[in-house]
């Protein structure tokens, strides 16, 4: 699919997602960040009072805390109202793919957890997402769904072997361009896709940016890029994992970002 940076079918995918949301009952999500500064710290770890205590020390310096599939199956919502304790905003990290029905059940669910982020996956196609939007509409006024788009782990290689042909900087604005109409509030893309689904899109769809390293990368993540970079080209929300979590002093690490990107630590 050939890139359409028209204000047509940017303007068009905006309506869709307004139309999406109208009616008294429904609530008009701010477009501002949803958190107290860019950086959300990935708590990639194993064991539930690990994270609690480096949330602890993160507390007060990350705007954010995300809690992905491991953290969460091991400590449930437990860990999330723990982790919530710390005063940081929580964005859960679950990639939801899977039938609408189930889908949607599974976001009424999160709706009851004080986060203020979920994701779910973009190829899980229009009807499940959808159905994630409306579920999300009756029960919450805060929750916010972005959708995944390609997985920062994923390159070009990767997705021919997995049999998409169209290279991932296009895959990614295709997907982009289906979640946006059935109603979504942001996308999660890489650093390298971020400045093209800004011009494209506009301000008002929040961007999610893992991937996020201050040196050189060296790790399974194959489309990086540094904070100052990913924030210039648009980046909303900026995930960071072990440069932070592996750091020896994590809260000095997550401080030196933020002195990065200008912003108080």
């Amino acid at each position: 699919m050939k890139c359409i940076a028209s204000a047509t079918v940017s303007s068009g995918l905006a309506g869709a997602r307004v139309a999406a949301r109208s009616g008294a009952d429904r609530r008009d999500l701010q477009v501002a960040a949803p958190f107290a500064n860019p950086l959300c710290v990935a708590l990639d770890l194993a064991e539930p009072e690990a994270a609690r205590d480096l949330a602890r020390r993160l507390a007060g310096i990350a705007g954010g805390l995300k809690v992905g599939l491991e953290l969460f199956t091991r400590g449930g919502a437990k860990v999330v109202e723990q982790l919530a304790a710390t005063g940081c905003g929580l964005f859960l990290d679950l990639k939801l793919h899977d039938i609408p029905n189930t889908v949607a059940a599974a976001v009424r669910a999160i709706a009851d957890l004080p986060v203020a982020l979920t994701t779910l996956h973009a190829a899980g196609g229009r009807a499940m997402l959808e159905a994630a939007v409306a579920a999300r509409d009756a029960v919450s006024t805060r929750l916010r769904l972005v959708a995944v788009t390609v997985l920062t782990s994923l390159d070009d290689a990767d997705l021919r072997a997995l049999g998409v042909v169209h290279p991932a900087s296009q895959q990614v604005e295709r997907l982009a361009e289906l979640a946006l109409a059935a109603g979504v509030d942001g996308l999660v893309c890489s650093p390298r896709e971020v400045a093209r689904l800004r011009a494209r899109f506009g301000p008002e769809v929040l961007l999610v940016v893992p991937g996020i390293r201050p040196g050189e990368g060296g790790d399974d993540q194959k489309r990086t890029a540094t904070p100052e970079a990913a924030r210039a080209a648009g980046a909303d929300v900026l995930v960071v994992g072990r440069p932070i979590t592996r750091a020896a002093d994590p809260a000095a690490a997550a401080r030196a970002i933020l002195r990065r990107l200008g912003e108080a630590g």
